[in-house]
This record gives C-alpha cells, structure tokens and sequence, in this order.
C-alpha cells in the first residue's frame, strides 16, 4: 500500500486530489498539510487522517505526495520531497518560471522517483484515444484551442484563487491546451502573444515541424461564452477533440493508477511526467515574455 501526503486545502485539494486518494483501493491518504492549520485540520478530521504543521514532516511519513497548491508554492514542496526520494503525483503548471521546474526535474532525476502531472484530459480514455490516434495520423497542420472560463463568479470555487487573479487564464488554463496540441504537433518553438478583453491572451504558436497552432484563453469569460474546444487541421480533414467524461475524479483515479505502475515497473517515463511539465512551463514563460515585449520569442 503506498502511503500519500496530500499538500493543500482549497477545493481542489479536497474534492480531487483528497477524494480520490481516499477511495483509490492501491493508496493510503497518510496525512495532510496545508498553509492554514485550521484548514488542514479540518480536512484530515474529513478523511480520518493526521494533520501535520511541519510539511517536511509529512514528505518523511510517506512514500509519495499529492500536490494541490498554487504552482509556485508546488515547485518548492516537489523539490523537497524528490530530494528525499519521494514519488510525486502534481498538478499543473509544474512552476511558474522555468528555472523552478527545472530544479524539480533536477531533483526527480537523481532520486529516479516516479512522477506524474496531472493534466485533466490526458488522463481522460476518449481524449487520450483521440491523441494517439490523430498524432498516429499525420499530417496536421494548423491546430486551434479555446478554453474561456467565468472563474471569478460568486459561485465559482476558485473566486477566491489569488494566484489565478493574478496569473489568469494563461497559467491556468494554457496548461490544459499545450497538453492535447503537443501531443499531436510537437514541440513548440517560437511564441507570439497578444492580450484582449477581460483577461484574454491570445498565443500564437510554431511546432518543431513547422505546424502552428493559436490558443485563446480567458478566467473571466460571461457564463454564455464558456467554452472547451480544440480542432484540428490537416491532410486529413477536421478533428475536434471530444471532451472527457465523468469529470476529474475518474482522471485523478486514473493518474494514481499510472503512478503506482511507474512505481512498480521502474519505469521513469510517463508522458506526463515532470519533464513535460517543464516542457509547458517553458513555453508559457516564453509566452510571458512575449506579451511583455510584442515580439514572438523562442523557446
């Protein structure tokens, strides 16, 4: 049974990421941490588990963690549980600078720990079936994503998130986008940006093999105007991306499972591990730079 530190409290942190590892039959949630210990208290006393003030603590009391904090905070609480040799199961992005990332892969690489972002919809079966079938295909040339979301409604979990007031949709969003268009087109070199009303940012992306893709993200869209899409386009035809079903707990479900066989095999190379991760983190810095300094940027 592997034995799980969950890091975090928000919504996310208790309804995914704690939901599923309690219910996982291959896991035992251990013990949770957070920046609020009434918080943490609170949500371990919901799972039956202890509440630890000292997050290093925890990292020492458990075989792996479950990270479930803004991307800053993650980068640091990863890097101290690769040092100790912990596996690690986080969430997107990876950092926000690339120079943090980098010390995660880092750190991961030299304890040879297993680690697994989770990207929602590479976690999905239709959404992951629809990849490996289109990259399988060819012939892409040109790709367009739209993830428009009301975050910031009253009603919205995630009203409160100051990280994603500040980073917005980008950060946030950008992640879930670059994570279904690399797959298929590669790599991305060159990044052109441009902001728009209420919070959007538009990129404009060039792969490896000379295919471009544009990305519209926003966290503060009208409710009417929510909207998940990615298209395809290329020799052969259009194809749009299904949208996953079920919602993030069967995906989490299913990142836990892909953790524990990477951990059982010895394998090292999950295709959305922390080097991937690092891999979005680079092209959303670049994408950064490039809103900063009109100009496209490469990676």
């Amino acid at each position: 049974m592997l034995r799980f530190g969950l890091f975090g409290t928000g919504h996310w942190a208790t309804e995914t990421h704690g939901a599923a590892l309690d219910a996982h039959s291959r896991v035992e949630l251990a013990g949770v941490w957070g920046r609020d210990p009434a918080k943490a208290a609170v949500l371990a006393d919901r799972y039956g588990v202890a509440a630890y003030d000292d997050a290093d603590a925890l990292i020492e009391a458990v075989d792996a963690v479950s990270v479930a904090l803004p991307p800053d905070v993650q980068a640091d609480i990863a890097l101290r549980a690769a040092t100790a040799g912990r596996h690690l199961l986080l969430d997107k992005p990876l950092a926000l600078t690339a120079a943090d990332a980098d010390l995660v892969v880092s750190a991961a690489e030299r304890s040879g720990v297993a680690s697994v972002v989770f990207f929602t919809a590479r976690f999905q079966p239709a959404v992951d079936a629809f990849l490996t079938a289109t990259a399988a295909a060819g012939g892409w040339y040109a790709a367009h994503a739209l993830r428009s979301a009301s975050a910031f409604r009253p009603e919205s979990p995630y009203r409160d998130s100051l990280w994603r007031r500040q980073h917005g949709g980008l950060w946030d969003l950008g992640p879930h986008a670059l994570s279904v268009l690399l797959p298929v087109l590669g790599r991305v070199t060159r990044v052109a940006a441009v902001d728009g009303p209420r919070g959007l940012v538009n990129l404009v992306l060039t792969h490896e093999d000379g295919a471009s893709s544009t990305v519209s993200l926003t966290l503060d869209a009208p409710p009417e105007v929510v909207r998940h899409e990615t298209v395809f386009y290329g020799e052969n035809g259009v194809r749009s991306v299904p949208l996953g079903e079920g919602g993030p707990l069967p995906a989490f479900a299913a990142a836990i499972d892909q953790l524990v066989t990477e951990i059982d095999s010895g394998t090292r190379d999950h295709r959305c591990d922390v080097r991937f991760g690092r891999e979005v983190v680079a092209v959303l810095t670049a994408a950064e730079t490039a809103r900063a300094t009109a100009r496209t940027v490469e990676v």
